[in-house]
């Protein structure tokens, strides 16, 4: 039977832009739906990654500015800079990485229709446009990567004025003196260190007992530190009464309790409330369920190790399926879905993948921390190396943050590697290289690195792992000999 096409995919973000891009090399013909009435990218670039990083940019340009060359008269950021000025910044990269997601469809040939994508059954989508009509297409495969979405809080309203969200803050009109921010995940941090860059006082309120707790003990010590630097306070174990504003004192206002103590409630006064609570899936109306495409408790779609869900045709690929909710993955799976769709071979995926935190300074890690792997009973060494003593970081005046190796003792395989600091998630790709090829410590000591550069941290780190070695007993020329493999 003649299809319209031979994939349709319902979302344009980093999944659905990726399957289509390798489908169109396999010379087939893809269309992708979008339901945003003007740019494409979904949450990627419109309202998430792309936008929220320049911004952190931005910030990060300020705040370098600042340490670097100082103000005689000791001003805040935000008493010399405008809001303006960066969330024009922030639009133009929105508006040039949006251009190049439409170029690319053009060059390769890939259909665009605008609206809102609904399964009629496993081969058939109908689009309901933003102009009130209403299309049908066909096509062999269909993959769902519509994303998702950030749940309402259930204490107090956003009005997208003093109490925001993850679209409202990237609108806000000038840089707050003061910011609480509502969560404990990942984009509060990076949210967090952005605006504390701009001069902002901000306090993170968390309802988790910890923040960040996949994090290596000793990369968690380093970022506390820039924290208590930066002023920026952390509260933990937090319930959120409500939040509203005072007209009488001109501020918003936090009440929370503690759970170790729920019955003494705490005020905390602020200019604005950012919330970023949990996400969920965006599947409503696509009716999955009229295909019998499961979903599991949290709504997120089932898939198999391809990416296809229990209907052969349907395939799903990016934050509707759930972890790692990383843009860097969904590319991937995008990608993957479209190779399993047509049955052509592809280029097996390692598990471990390098996470990034794009707070200031950045965060990464790839492997296993040291924690972890006494956890396991293995015995491992670790080498460490501060920014401090890095030349390059002396230039940049960047010497803030470390780089952790955690290695076998006894091979010297490299099992983790863990950064805070600054270009942390860039530098992350050298441990990741050498450990795809299950290398050891010795790549960074017996291979010349350009000087000066960070990448000098691995050197470093690698010296005092073997140093380490050295001093439990093991004699320092066996160290660095090559070992025959058994």
């Amino acid at each position: 039977m003649s299809r319209d096409y031979d994939v349709i995919i319902i979302g344009s973000g980093p999944a659905g832009f990726s399957c289509a891009m390798q489908s169109s090399k396999f010379d087939k013909k893809a269309l992708v739906i979008e339901s945003h009435k003007d740019y494409l990218g979904g949450t990627w670039i419109n309202t998430g990654t792309v936008p929220s990083k320049a911004l952190r940019e931005a910030a990060k340009t300020i705040l370098e500015f600042n340490e670097q060359f100082g103000d005689q008269e000791n001003r805040k950021p935000y008493e010399r800079f405008q809001m303006a000025d960066l969330l024009k910044y922030k639009q133009e990269i929105l508006e040039k990485e949006n251009r190049k997601v439409k170029n690319d469809f053009i060059k390769n040939r890939v259909d665009v229709a605008r609206g809102y994508g609904q399964l009629v059954d496993e081969h058939t989508v109908e689009v309901k446009t933003h102009f009130g009509s209403t299309e049908t297409y066909t096509g062999d495969y269909i993959l769902v990567c519509t994303g998702s979405s950030p749940t309402a809080p259930t204490e107090f309203d956003i009005d997208n004025d003093r109490i925001l969200d993850y679209k409202s803050i990237l609108e806000i009109t000038h840089i707050p003196k003061r910011l609480a921010i509502i969560g404990g995940g990942v984009n509060a941090i990076e949210y967090a260190t952005t605006f504390a860059a701009l001069g902002t006082r901000v306090t993170v309120l968390s309802d988790r007992d910890d923040y960040l707790t996949f994090l290596d003990h000793e990369i968690k010590n380093e970022l506390q530190k820039s924290f208590r630097k930066k002023g920026i306070n952390i509260k933990t174990g937090l319930k959120i009464r409500d939040v509203d504003f005072n007209p009488l004192r001109n501020y918003t206002e936090v009440k929370f309790t503690a759970k170790s103590d729920k019955d003494r409630l705490q005020v905390l006064e602020t200019e604005h409330v950012l919330y970023l609570g949990g996400r969920k899936p965006n599947i409503d109306n696509l009716d999955l369920d009229k295909v019998g495409v499961e979903t599991d408790s949290k709504d997120l779609v089932k898939v198999d190790s391809t990416f296809k869900t229990n209907v052969d045709s349907v395939y799903a690929a990016g934050d509707v399926i759930g972890f790692p909710r990383l843009a860097s993955a969904s590319f991937t799976q995008g990608r993957l879905a479209a190779c399993n769709m047509f049955g052509i071979p592809a280029l097996e995926v390692p598990d471990r993948i390098p996470y990034g935190i794009y707070a200031i300074p950045e965060i990464s890690n790839i492997g296993i921390t040291e924690k972890q792997a006494e956890d396991m009973g293995l015995d491992v060494t670790v080498g460490r190396a501060y920014f401090e003593n890095i030349a390059k970081a002396d230039m940049t005046n960047h010497d803030e943050g470390m780089l952790k190796l955690v290695f076998s003792s006894e091979s010297l395989k490299l099992l983790g590697v863990h950064i805070v600091g600054d270009e942390a998630a860039n530098l992350i790709h050298l441990g990741q290289a050498v450990m795809s090829f299950d290398g050891d410590i010795r790549y960074f000591i017996q291979h010349v690195m350009n000087y000066p550069t960070m990448s000098e941290a691995y050197r470093i780190a690698a010296f005092n792992g073997v140093n380490r070695v050295y001093q439990a007993g093991v004699k320092y020329k066996n160290i660095l000999e090559d070992k025959e493999e058994e």
